[in-house]
């Protein structure tokens, strides 16, 4: 009894499902392992971590690729996307180096680690701001708008200090200018304090 209730029951879904399936088609049946069953996979390093792959925007190796573009863009004297291109690498670098100080500033005390190495990436983020900066100025100058150079060359020289390369490279720029009347350091001129081990992030 049991069993014919089974073999009437199977056959009623049978029917069904070749009914849903339309007037021609055929229940099958498919025997399948248990690991080709599942449909979902767990996802890879990669999707766990999207923000750490090379072509996100938002990193420095992003930064970079728009500095890189913008080089391009200069050689072959195409300005305004050399300018669009640095422009672009600024924001992305100043957003990244106010992250990084803000997440520091947060595990210190907490854990000293991740602390000091947010404060390393603020660090890094920040100098290679201010070297695309400083770049910005260059193609402003080359594109004769010398006045658009000045901000961004008084910034760079306030960020990094007067006796980095950098930022003496900035004032150097500033004084060929005309904008400043003093040359640095002066011939001869030793009393120049040291420049400290790393830029600190500027306040945002």
């Amino acid at each position: 009894m049991v069993v014919s209730q089974l073999f009437y029951t199977s056959s009623f879904l049978g029917l069904l499902a070749a009914t849903l399936l339309g007037s021609g088609a055929q229940a099958q049946t498919i025997s399948l392992p248990n690991s080709q069953l599942q449909i979902s996979q767990a996802p890879t390093n990669q999707e766990l971590r999207p923000l750490a792959q090379n072509n996100n925007l938002l990193s420095i190796a992003g930064a970079q690729g728009l500095m890189q573009e913008a080089k391009t863009a200069l050689s072959a004297q195409n300005y305004p996307l050399a300018i669009q291109r640095l422009q672009q690498a600024r924001e992305v670098l100043s957003q990244l180096s106010g992250f990084y100080q803000e997440l520091s500033a947060s595990f210190s005390g907490i854990d000293p680690r991740i602390s000091d190495a947010q404060r390393q990436q603020a660090i890094a983020a920040a100098q290679l701001r201010d070297e695309a900066t400083y770049q910005l100025a260059l193609v402003h100058r080359a594109d004769n708008k010398p006045e658009l150079s000045v901000p961004l060359l008084v910034q760079i020289v306030r960020s990094q200090n007067p006796t980095r390369d950098l930022g003496k490279r900035a004032y150097q720029q500033l004084f060929e200018l005309g904008f400043v009347d003093s040359p640095f350091p002066r011939s001869g001129d030793t009393s120049a304090p040291a420049a400290p081990a790393a830029p600190a992030p500027p306040p945002r």
